[in-house]
């Protein structure tokens, strides 16, 4: 899977280096087998998003994307996609991207995070809940009858892709764990509990993070299909 990743990210137009970011020795292996570029990293980090700056802290870069090893089918061009803002010269420092959910599963997955923006395209805030909850009609908590339209542009998921500003990824190091963090699980919100925007880009280009062995299946089904 991790040899997917990294290929994948490589096609990436706006992308001059690849490295596989871990503590595990088996990973550090696994990499160096297929020729890839791996880097050790103490196993006290509290996120990824820790584990990536202290790759980075010493490296002559100005953007830094942080791509999950699970994604073995993520488009090169959603990378491309999150960096064009911070070359156009982006205030926020942190980008990320989002997409249309379009089925009452994918609202309801537990799995799936999503997120809720502003009308500037800010992030608000990130959840595994159905978010926004539609509280006239969801107000008994069932939703198996409810009138969800997949094509009103209400509820999307969000895809684990970020890229930062490096000054702001050495920023991040600094912050504490945050409470909504702890409770949901989702390391953004560290930023957005500190006070700092995330700037959500809509994209059509779908990605599977692989959390369970359902998510695999579905990944074997759409390789068994590629040309």
């Amino acid at each position: 899977m991790v040899q997917w990743v990294f290929e994948q990210a490589s096609k990436a137009e706006s992308v001059s280096e690849v490295i596989v970011a871990t503590d595990d020795a088996r990973i550090i292996d696994a990499v160096n087998g297929f020729g890839g570029n791996a880097v050790m990293t103490s196993s006290d980090h509290e996120s990824g998003t820790d584990r990536i700056a202290e790759v980075v802290r010493d490296r002559g870069c100005e953007i830094v994307v942080n791509v999950q090893g699970d994604e073995p089918l993520i488009p090169p061009e959603n990378i491309d996609r999150i960096v064009r803002p911070l070359l156009e010269g982006a205030l926020e420092s942190t980008i990320t991207l989002k997409i249309l959910i379009k089925t009452h599963d994918e609202l309801m997955d537990r799995n799936i995070t999503k997120v809720v923006v502003d009308s500037s395209g800010s992030a608000l805030y990130f959840s595994k809940a159905p978010i926004p909850w539609n509280r006239d009609e969801w107000g008994d908590g069932a939703m198996q009858n409810s009138s969800f339209d997949p094509l009103k542009p209400f509820w999307y998921k969000h895809i684990g892709l970020y890229a930062y500003r490096k000054k702001f990824l050495m920023e991040f190091e600094g912050l504490p764990e945050s409470g909504l963090e702890k409770i949901e699980k989702l390391e953004q919100l560290r930023i957005l509990e500190s006070g700092f925007k995330i700037k959500v880009v809509e994209t059509d280009l779908d990605s599977i993070g692989v959390d369970c062995e359902a998510d695999l299946v579905k990944i074997e089904k759409r390789l068994a299909v590629l040309p």
